[in-house]
């Protein structure tokens, strides 16, 4: 839904009646949502397009870019997504309380802190064969194939170090449409590549990762084109030493966001909560940082429900298709067997892990990533791994006992996420933002503007401001 307005003294809430303002928030979050949705989808299709040409050359192979994605890129792009986290938070609040000369500044300490990130993870991929051999006790053929394969994909590390930042500056504006728009055309443009590098060259675990890392840096040019192309001139003013000021602050919130993440990153499994996750951590701060607390409760209860009410859709899917997938991706009935007999314990995985990303998205959105953190350790470290041990090692129940112990370590997360939110007192976070943003963003370099005056304190400071230009159409929801 475009919501729009050209008459400078019209404000959009006191134009709403009290039906009209629930289905605006509601229609928000479901529309930008599912356009963060295809985005997601779009993105996580690149591995999916790799892994299913490459299944089709061997076992060996098939196992080795699956360990190479869901154990090194995964873990890899869940600490760098929960590094960049934290400029979810601030930026989401910034844009909620005026403050839009800020987000700039914030999106260049977030890519000088992930893209040291990068770096700091480079060896790992570099040797990453031993890793895999000594460490994680990997058969040493599927080891070596992993790391030639991981070598390659090297590039592609520092291209999500710089898309993570760039998709959290765009969507704390809510610019996503020209984001799905450019993960499309990388995806066409990668599901070609590959073929050509596998199928037609016959390059096999290189040109597959290759193929990855020019595909993942199309989208990283694109976004920054689209960045300093002039269409943001409120919030990108240029490159600046202030990136530099104050960025412990940064740092220390970003720590706590990549452990929050980062122990929680199962949930890529499903795409649609990633999405709901980011709209609502865009909801919650925005409305924070205007100091709407009744309209922030109303968006996490929309969110909420919506993610359980499509968490048992997928649920449904899985296992309807529980025996057809696996053979997309390889032609070994040991394989296709073995995946469609877990996946019964994938079905009621897929319903959990729908909710839990929106849970975590409005605790980035309120700014709660190191208590977050706190509450994850303890349900996987010390309930979900000790129960895994026990169903899977001690109780010889295998692969299916560890998945049930680590499962049992989300249900209660998810359990213990749910009555926090449902019990916070929303008033005080609003009250607390504007502190929070002094501290986080640093208070002395980067002074905080006075929001207008105004005597009607609902109305949020952004909407006042914008609403001043009369010669432009400004999107309030969700959408560009």
């Amino acid at each position: 839904m475009h919501l729009r307005y050209k008459d400078k003294a019209q404000t959009p809430w006191k134009k709403m009646n009290k039906f009209e303002i629930p289905f605006c928030v509601v229609w928000s979050l479901v529309d930008g949502a599912l356009v963060l949705h295809c985005t997601e989808v779009f993105q996580f299709s690149i591995g999916f397009v790799t892994t299913a040409f490459v299944g089709h050359l061997g076992d060996v192979e098939l196992a080795a870019v699956t360990v190479a994605e869901n154990i090194l890129d995964t873990s890899a792009y869940g600490l760098l997504f929960g590094m960049g986290s934290a400029l979810n938070t601030l930026i989401g609040q910034a844009v909620g309380a005026g403050q839009l000369d800020r987000l700039g500044t914030y999106t260049q300490q977030s890519l000088i802190i992930c893209g040291t990130t990068a770096l700091a993870l480079a060896p790992v991929y570099i040797f990453a064969t031993p890793i895999l051999q000594f460490f994680l006790h990997q058969p040493v053929d599927v080891s070596r194939a992993a790391g030639q394969y991981a070598r390659w994909a090297i590039p592609r590390l520092f291209a999500n170090a710089m898309d993570i930042p760039l998709l959290m500056f765009f969507r704390g504006q809510s610019r996503v449409w020209t984001l799905a728009a450019i993960s499309g055309v990388a995806l066409a443009v990668h599901t070609v590549l590959t073929y050509i590098a596998v199928r037609q060259l016959g390059y096999g675990l290189p040109g597959a990762a290759v193929a990855g890392d020019i595909s993942q840096w199309l989208i990283v040019a694109a976004q920054f084109a689209y960045m300093i192309g002039g269409r943001f001139p409120d919030t990108w003013k240029g490159f600046t030493m202030c990136a530099f000021n104050n960025i412990g602050a940064f740092v220390k919130l970003s720590l706590g966001s990549a452990v929050m993440i980062c122990l929680n990153y199962e949930f890529m499994a499903i795409l649609v909560a990633m999405g709901f996750s980011t709209a609502i951590g865009i909801r919650v701060s925005n409305e924070l940082g205007a100091k709407r607390p009744m309209e922030t409760r109303f968006a996490v209860l929309v969110a909420v429900s919506t993610s359980i009410f499509m968490g048992s859709i997928f649920m449904g899917v899985v296992l309807i298709w529980r025996t057809s997938l696996p053979k997309l991706f390889s032609d070994s009935e040991e394989v296709i067997h073995g995946a469609s007999k877990l996946g019964l314990l994938l079905a009621l995985t897929v319903w959990m892990i729908s909710i839990c990303p929106v849970l975590s998205g409005v605790a980035v959105g309120a700014g709660w990533q190191v208590s977050v953190a706190f509450i994850n350790i303890g349900c996987f470290y010390l309930v979900g791994i000790p129960m895994g041990i026990l169903f899977g090692i001690k109780l010889k129940h295998g692969t299916m006992g560890i998945w049930m112990g680590m499962l049992t370590g989300t249900f209660l997360q998810m359990a213990i996420l749910l009555a926090v939110i449902f019990t916070t007192n929303w008033d005080k976070q609003a009250a607390l933002t504007e502190e929070r943003m002094a501290e986080w963003g640093g208070k002395e370099k980067l002074p905080l503007m006075k929001s207008p005056h105004t005597d009607d304190q609902m109305t949020p400071a952004l909407e006042k401001m914008l609403a001043q230009d009369s010669k432009k159409n400004v999107d309030l929801l969700c959408t560009e």
